[in-house]
């Protein structure tokens, strides 16, 4: 892969300053470092733009260096000279998921505005932006000095037509996990709705393990900015609407896709509260959603699923857990490269069994591999699938030609019938199984009928429905939560 840098350096095993230095090296205050990734499935570049101050440093000031190894791209903060690492995330982008499609593989080049939230730094710092090859191994593509006396960091006002939802306050920025959840679709007049959608999320968000035992430990904001229209673009259907952040389904190709490539606007909102995670709520009854690790969420307001999508996201946002499914279509190509093990922490290839990377919770006397009554609801899923895409091609048509709005209606309920059936009848047949509730490894997951492998038989990251993370996945969004607060 071409780099950026004609010398490529690795920081892997950096030393970074001392513990709990916050206060000798960075200001109480968040820098946003806005920049462009563009390339596409073989180079990739990253275009310096801008830097702007926002608001009050949300994060710890006394765990600053990511312990994860998470996320495709590490950005690092380094002292001026570059020899002591001072602040480290890993995150994802959408530009890192667009590499791995049809259009990158064949040399479409895409532009994506991106971000980097760190404390404000007292003095010159070294910013740097890393990737990770087909090896995880980080390699540096981007170098930039940082001066907080630099003129042109930009300060900007207020946004004055937003709206802030104080939902949870429960104590320090720098204590707490900090959500801003942007209502996205809303009108003006709808203005009401937003307060109700966003009380019902935050109270489902609680009623789940592990948020509900660590509830005192966040701090939870809505932010509306109203849109000119209600809903958002549905281009598969003919559909574009004029909203506040400009969330479409259809992202990448699939239908069911949500996410917005305007990073700017998305910005911009959120800088409105201080925030460590962002949830994008959209105001539609259609199926869809979205999670990029350390982007953002988001989830529909009223379809039936609604509650499974705003966590299952979630789980990919702030916790970087991998979808565990493996039938849906995506747009993805070797997204998970043969003979590599996945960074992701509830997914494996089981490289070197029983030497499984959860093994501390594996179930005892347990197999690794461990069989599972697959064949059969294979079988059930790929026909659901099949009815699936062809009910969603129907009403795409039928929108676009300007079908009745009755008989659309007609076709959508059915869909939604169809959908929950299907889920139920999974639910049922998985609940059969002499290994629920055991932790082993279990084959298909991360869009891969066979090499790669689960912790139990369902989660919340595997199948629809209102059911919990499993044991790996809540164990790990923990140790999340309590990096950000401890």
């Amino acid at each position: 892969m071409f780099r950026l840098l004609s010398l490529i350096v690795l920081v892997m095993g950096m030393p970074p300053a001392a513990a709990a230095e916050f206060e000798d090296w960075f200001q109480d205050r968040t820098l946003r470092v806005d920049y462009t990734h563009i390339g596409d499935a073989k180079e990739e570049w990253i275009a310096f733009e801008r830097m702007v101050l926002e608001g009050p440093w949300a994060g710890s000031t006394k765990n600053l260096v990511d312990p994860f190894n998470q996320g495709r791209y590490c950005f690092k903060v380094l002292d001026a000279e570059g020899k002591a690492l001072l602040y480290s995330k890993g995150f994802d982008t959408y530009y890192g998921e667009y590499k791995t499609t049809d259009a990158a593989l064949r040399g479409v080049k895409r532009a994506y505005h991106e971000s980097a939230l760190i404390p404000l730094p007292k003095g010159k710092v070294l910013f740097t932006i890393e990737s990770r090859d087909r090896e995880h191994v980080l390699h540096r593509i981007f170098q930039q000095e940082i001066d907080p006396a630099d003129t042109s960091i930009i300060r900007p006002a207020p946004l004055k037509d937003v709206r802030i939802f104080e939902l949870v306050k429960n104590g320090d920025l720098h204590s707490m996990v900090d959500i801003a959840v942007l209502a996205e679709g809303y009108t003006s007049a709808e203005e009401f709705k937003v307060k109700a959608d966003l009380e019902r999320f935050t109270g489902l968000f609680f009623s789940h393990e592990p948020y509900r035992t660590h509830k005192d430990r966040f701090n939870v904001r809505g932010v509306f900015r109203p849109s000119q229209e209600s809903g958002i673009s549905e281009p598969s259907h003919g559909s574009f609407k004029r909203t506040t952040l400009g969330c479409t389904f259809d992202s990448l190709g699939s239908e069911r896709y949500v996410l917005t490539e305007d990073n700017g606007a998305v910005r911009d909102v959120a800088a409105a509260v201080p925030y460590d995670a962002i949830m994008i709520m959209f105001n539609t009854p259609r199926y869809g959603g979205g999670g990029i690790y350390g982007l953002f969420s988001t989830f529909p307001t009223d379809n039936q699923w609604s509650p499974y999508v705003f966590l299952h996201e979630f789980g990919h946002a702030f916790g970087g857990l991998a979808d565990e499914y493996y039938s849906s279509s995506t747009a993805y190509n070797d997204f998970y490269p043969k003979g590599i093990e996945p960074i992701d922490p509830n997914i494996t290839a089981l490289l070197h069994p029983p030497d499984v990377k959860w093994k501390a919770l594996v179930s005892p006397s347990t197999a690794i591999p461990t069989p599972w009554e697959k064949e059969e609801f294979d079988k059930m899923d790929a026909a659901y699938q099949k009815t699936r895409k062809e009910i969603n091609e129907k009403i795409s048509r039928m929108k676009r030609e300007g079908a009745p709005k009755e008989e659309v209606e007609k076709t959508q309920a059915e869909s939604e019938r169809l959908s929950k059936e299907a889920a139920d009848r999974m639910d049922a047949y998985l609940a059969k199984s002499k290994y629920v509730g055991i932790v082993g490894a279990f084959e298909g997951a991360g869009y891969s009928m066979t090499g790669l492998y689960r912790p139990m038989l369902d989660c919340l990251m595997f199948t629809k429905g209102p059911k919990p993370l499993c044991k790996v996945c809540a164990d790990h969004v923990e140790k999340v939560i309590k990096y950000l607060t401890e």
